[in-house]
């Protein structure tokens, strides 16, 4: 019987399947299916059973046949299949996501990374194969539950515990240690509530990122990093995500598409004692107007006090230069 793989920091593994690994059988229609092999285990399918014996042993990339005459192709998954067909308690980051996150906020091998709340695992899995050996990431996550997921989550992917991971269960702002951070991932509820803490920890230059479900989250978050003071200018996107039918003359979009999974806002920590320049753009007309009552509601000026017509009730920093 072929040994397990001995577990590599990338998570990556080749040779020969063994039992105890997770791998993707893909049907003839490209429906992928996770199974995790097992000495004398069995995939049942409606065009009859996969014998796991028949993999365990051989090498990667080939084509079995079930007992109906199904044709599978058996890889060992990538971190984007593995992230979406994994065991989950809490939603995953998908991988159209995860990949912004690293490139937008700058993960590099050896940055020394916050993570809150670590949910399922899935962006953990990603921040740890950045970093690498030489790196660190604290994950915070207030549910025992969603931990243990996430840990076991983790340890399958990469095949023990990884050495660069430290895993807390508690409140991020109750919990977090005095170690200084290069960059910062907030995926929770209420993001806004922990600024205030990670600007404690968080070197300057380094990156805050803050992955957001809804606009309403989004316009709260923004406005609480620039009423902060010490962060730069927040900016705000979502990716969507199109895949392509391509097959003779037939070349048009797929009619089915990744949309939207989540709003991310990045910003930068300024040196102490130090504030980015006033932003010059105009908001809208009402931007700031009687019905505001997010972050900046104390800053709004009184009708008559300041500017009138479109620029009423609107912050000094936010009016262009006169």
């Amino acid at each position: 019987m072929a040994e397990r793989p001995v577990p590599a920091p990338s998570g990556v593994r080749t040779g020969e399947f063994a039992a105890g690994e997770r791998i993707t059988l893909t049907d003839p229609k490209g429906r992928r299916h996770s199974v995790v092999l097992a000495v004398g285990g069995q995939f049942h399918t409606t065009k009859g059973a996969v014998a796991h014996d028949e993999l365990i042993g051989g090498p990667e990339g080939v084509v079995l046949r079930s007992v109906g005459g199904t044709e599978y192709l058996a890889l060992r998954p990538l971190l984007n299949e593995f992230t979406v067909t994994m065991p989950r308690g809490a939603a995953v980051i998908y991988p159209k996501d995860a990949a912004q996150i690293l490139m937008g906020a700058d993960i590099f091998p050896g940055a020394r990374v916050i993570e809150a709340g670590a949910g399922s695992g899935a962006l953990t899995c990603n921040l740890l194969r950045a970093v690498g050996a030489s790196g660190r990431v604290i994950s915070y996550e207030r549910r025992d539950d969603f931990a243990e997921v996430a840990r076991r989550n983790v340890e399958s992917f990469f095949g023990a515990s990884h050495p660069a991971w430290e895993l807390r269960v508690g409140d991020l702002v109750e919990t977090l240690g005095p170690e200084p951070v290069d960059r910062v991932v907030l995926d929770m509820l209420a993001p806004w509530e922990c600024i205030d803490a990670i600007a404690r920890v968080l070197v300057p230059g380094g990156v805050i990122c803050c992955y957001l479900a809804t606009t309403t989250q989004l316009a709260r978050t923004v406005e609480t990093l620039r009423v902060h003071g010490g962060f730069t200018e927040p900016e705000a996107s979502e990716s969507l995500v199109r895949a392509w039918h391509a097959e003779g003359l037939a070349v048009r979009p797929r009619h089915d598409m990744v949309g939207h999974t989540g709003f991310l806002v990045f910003a930068r920590w300024m040196a102490p004692g130090h504030t980015a320049p006033a932003r010059k753009r105009r908001p809208a007309p009402g931007a700031y107007g009687e019905d505001y009552t997010g972050p900046r509601a104390e800053t709004r000026q009184s009708v008559g006090t300041g500017p009138t017509g479109a620029d009423a009730n609107i912050p000094d920093q936010d009016l262009p230069a006169r």
